[in-house]
């Protein structure tokens, strides 16, 4: 779904967008995408390595791994 919406530009950033898109939505769209997944990114980053830096998670993980295997048998 997309809403038509009204933003103000700078002379100097309308320019640029100007400069490399014919079609301004469609590339305010992708940039904007672009940032909201670096975004992402960066917070599963964080959050993987507040993880591999937490000892109390450390060994819970630790626990499970012995339970890896099984069943693999039956």
């Amino acid at each position: 779904m997309s809403k038509k919406i009204s933003i103000t530009l700078d002379d100097e950033v309308l320019n640029f967008v100007d400069g490399r898109a014919s079609n301004r939505s469609s590339f305010i769209n992708r940039v904007l995408r672009e940032e909201k997944r670096r975004i992402l990114m960066q917070e599963l980053a964080d959050a993987y390595q507040e993880q591999a830096n937490d000892p109390d998670f450390q060994q819970e993980v630790s626990v499970w791994d012995v339970t890896v295997g099984d069943g693999l048998n039956a």
